[in-house]
């Protein structure tokens, strides 16, 4: 049984939460709106947080509105067919950016250039 301070560790500021932000992006590949769940915690958390957990929160944002920005015109773009591979693309690219986030997070360093559009 995990002990309540662990837990409460998920949800207040950190390298925790932070994680925890990574894995709702990736838990929404399959059960719909969690990331959504993850981008409020992002947008709480930043500006709370001191050293390296506040790059990732600005690199979860970020990554959030890309995503959204270009899942809603890939979606749009599937009326011409090229649609279906963009959204393809910007799957892959939202999970490269989670795995490298998790990667940084797990060794508490922070993102290098958390502003970029790119890993």
């Amino acid at each position: 049984m995990e002990d309540k301070s662990d837990v409460a560790g998920y949800m207040e500021p950190g390298g925790k939460n932070a994680t925890l932000v990574y894995i709702l992006y990736l838990v929404n590949i399959i059960v719909p709106f969690t990331a959504i769940v993850g981008v409020i915690f992002a947008y709480l958390n930043r500006g709370k947080s001191t050293g390296w957990v506040e790059s990732h929160y600005t690199y979860q944002i970020r990554t959030f509105w890309i995503g959204l920005l270009f899942g809603i015109v890939s979606a749009l773009l599937t009326i011409v067919l090229i649609g279906f591979l963009m959204i393809i693309a910007v799957l892959i690219w939202m999970i490269v950016r989670c795995i490298k986030g998790l990667q940084l997070a797990g060794r508490n360093e922070p993102v290098p250039n958390p502003e970029t559009w790119m890993f």
